[in-house]
């Protein structure tokens, strides 16, 4: 008999086969009664051990948070925390180069990692309180807390700037002299946070074999969480760590259906308590309102109706975290010069690999070379005397010292998917075509940069609360999609937006010299707005 025909077991039946049990205890005599009763309690006993969230306290090491407050962790939660692989997150910025414009976005992904982990497991225990028929086991709450507190080992230096900006960069570079390329394609921190908890795992095991075991975890457990850190498109189910019947255990660290995950929860309230921007969003109260309900004969975690406007928060908050902060003007140019630092640091990308240079690209291929890579290499370079060093460190000298291009102007593009390499050529039309009002002052179209910024509310053009599903109080097993009416007609009709920037590169000419080709390109910048970008 296949799993799908086999009779499906209800609430009525367990009660019954309880009933049964009870009836042939109690009609059972000595010697025989005592033996079956000392099985029920060991049965009943195993059950709860395997089924109940709770853990000893003297097992549990507590974090104090500015964010979460006291955070209570497991001890294999603790003995990852404590390995060199981890603990490198101490040294890379969790908002890479913004830490250069807000002074108080000084956090890192070591905090941010513990964060999750602790959310991971309070969203984990708030559906197994709520919902016991779900058989959410300890070894399932151990795991995502351990893919919560192991999703960003794989950051590099800078965080994003590394996997967004470096290495498309540095594969570029490769492509273009011929070099060899192996880098793999669309390479992601999540490929490298997978490769360091393998490495975790085995020095864990080099100290003590057991060391999952002791816990209850094994090797199907450990699939488990690098398919968490991965994160589940959940087409056809294809994961080999749990069943389909555990499929919304997927969406609690990496949520690919959605964007509603602990990830997103943790980063939002502290990079706002850090970068002083309101969070308006409540993470706590969508918790304790999620559910698991079948949607399209899978399970998913749902959320109560009346929290549709906390949802369509949650998606705001995002949208005004990049508009006032992860795509800042200056942020975002200063990103671009860390970036290319590293790639004038790269011994990979020249043919001599000079010595007196940095592994930096190259290191992705192990875990040993990859626990090197933390923000300390910007440090090293700025100290470095060698000659083969001196332009990545010329352009680091020029962050320090804040001699960074300057900002021209920004609008609203109106013609959508609007390639940044048509602004550029439009852009140098309109520089050749202007007439400076002060004939002191010439402008070069080479001296320019334009760049497109693409902000939305998580997927692109489209409304993310569209692909949230709700229960209500009368019906808490029935999902659905949320009804226009439901929500706030306050609410946008477009989700996206993008914005052309341009930048003017520094001279060595004088400020008032400099000040005055400014005024000039802005004023350059007002006509090429108003004439559409040039775009017909």
């Amino acid at each position: 008999m296949s799993q799908s025909e086999q009779p499906i077991t209800t609430l009525s039946d367990h009660r019954k086969s309880l009933q049964d049990l009870k009836k042939s205890y109690e009609e059972s005599k000595e010697p025989e009664k005592q033996q079956i009763g000392e099985i029920i309690t060991y049965e009943l006993h195993d059950i709860l051990k395997k089924y109940s969230l709770d853990f000893s306290k003297e097992q549990m090491k507590i974090f104090n948070d500015p964010i979460h407050g006291h955070m209570e962790l497991h001890p294999l939660l603790v003995k990852i925390i404590d390995t060199p692989q981890f603990q490198r997150l101490r040294h890379i910025k969790q908002l890479g180069g913004k830490y250069l414009v807000y002074p108080g976005a000084s956090h890192n992904r070591f905090e941010h990692s513990i964060g999750v982990a602790y959310l991971a497991g309070r969203l984990v225990k708030s559906l197994h309180n709520n919902q016991s028929e779900l058989k959410i086991t300890k070894q399932d709450f151990l795991c995502v807390q351990i893919a919560g507190l192991c999703h960003d080992l794989g950051h590099g230096p800078a965080s994003h700037v590394f996997d967004n900006l470096f290495i498309p960069e540095a594969k570029k570079i490769k492509k273009s002299k011929g070099l060899p390329d192996d880098i793999p394609e669309n390479w992601k921190h999540e490929q490298m946070s997978v490769l360091l908890f393998d490495d975790i795992v085995k020095s864990l095991k080099a100290e003590n074999e057991d060391v999952l075991n002791e816990h209850g975890l094994d090797d199907k457990d450990v699939t488990f969480i690098k398919e968490l850190i991965e994160g589940a498109k959940m087409s056809e189910w294809t994961y080999e760590g749990r069943d389909e019947d555990k499929s919304y255990l997927y969406e609690i660290v990496a949520n690919k259906q959605n964007g509603i995950d602990v990830d997103k929860w943790d980063y939002f309230a502290r990079d706002c308590h850090h970068l002083g921007i309101r969070n308006s969003f409540d993470h706590l109260r969508l918790l304790k309102f999620a559910r698991v309900c079948k949607v399209n004969e899978r399970n998913h975690i749902c959320f109560r109706d009346k929290e549709a406007d906390n949802v369509y928060e949650m998606f705001r908050t995002r949208y005004t975290l990049h508009r006032q902060a992860y795509q800042h003007k200056i942020a975002n140019i200063i990103e671009d010069m860390l970036a290319e630092a590293l790639v004038r640091a790269d011994r990979d990308l020249h043919e001599g690999k000079p010595k007196d240079m940095l592994m930096i690209s190259e290191a992705i291929k192990t875990a040993e070379d990859y626990s090197k890579l933390t923000d300390e290499i910007f440090e090293k370079i700025l100290s470095s005397t060698a000659d083969n060093l001196r332009e990545a460190r010329d352009i680091l000298i020029k962050i320090v010292r804040r001699k960074l291009p300057k900002f021209v102007g920004e609008a609203r593009l109106t013609q959508k998917n609007t390639s940044k390499e048509e602004l550029t050529e439009t852009w140098k039309t309109a520089v050749e075509k202007y007439k400076p009002t002060d004939p002191t002052i010439s402008l070069n179209a080479e001296d320019f940069s334009v760049y497109v910024v693409d902000l939305d509310h998580g997927m692109k053009d489209k409304n993310p609360i569209e692909y949230v599903y709700f229960y209500s109080k009368r019906k808490p097993n029935e999902a659905f999609p949320i009804k226009d009416y439901q929500l706030s007609s306050f609410l946008p009709k477009r989700f996206n937006e993008e914005l052309v920037r341009v930048y003017c590169k520094r001279s060595d000419g004088n400020e008032e010299e400099e000040k005055k080709k400014v005024e000039e390109a802005e004023k350059c910048f007002q006509i090429w707005c108003n004439s559409k970008f040039g775009l017909h």
